[in-house]
């Protein structure tokens, strides 16, 4: 099994990488993790929509060279399905037994995903209508990955 996030910007925070570190090391027993960068858009702080549109567009473009056709995509989105621990934990179980072994998770930029992006997702899911650092978002993520496996295996990390 494959588990890829891939994510907008560059990870500078040495306390996320750290606890990033420490998920994908543990899940290392369950799959293949990795996690993969793609460059942010500069932009200045005030744009307009044409120029929002512009920056999430490049932003995708980038996200969907690093996607292969046979990947199952999860784009994290405000306005996704919400899932408990233990329904993404059976969604992630029932996708890898029916043959979906490359799952790749998508966290866009500040501006969001681009409509491309969110059209190739297979699903979308949302950890809440908070607005999140998408830094932070990779962290709760990879967690979230790595309890999922600990459920679906009856370990007590759950609990």
């Amino acid at each position: 099994m494959n588990i890829k996030i891939i994510g907008v910007g560059k990870l500078k925070e040495k306390y996320f990488k750290a606890g990033i570190a420490e998920y994908a090391k543990r899940l290392g027993r369950y799959c293949k993790f990795e996690i993969v960068e793609v460059p942010d858009e500069k932009a200045p702080e005030s744009l307009s929509q044409a120029e929002m549109d512009e920056v999430m567009a490049k932003e995708g473009e980038r996200i969907l060279d690093k996607i292969k056709d046979r990947e199952y995509v999860y784009a994290l989105a405000i306005k996704g399905k919400e899932r408990t621990s233990e329904e993404f934990a059976k969604e992630i179980n029932k996708l890898t037994t029916y043959g979906h072994s490359d799952i790749t998770f998508v966290i866009g930029g500040s501006l969001g995903l681009s409509p491309a992006v969110l059209k190739r997702a297979d699903t979308q899911i949302s950890f809440g209508r908070f607005t999140l650092p998408h830094q932070l978002m990779r962290l709760v993520l990879s967690e979230q990955i790595y309890r999922a496996f600990t459920i679906n295996n009856g370990l007590p990390y759950h609990k």
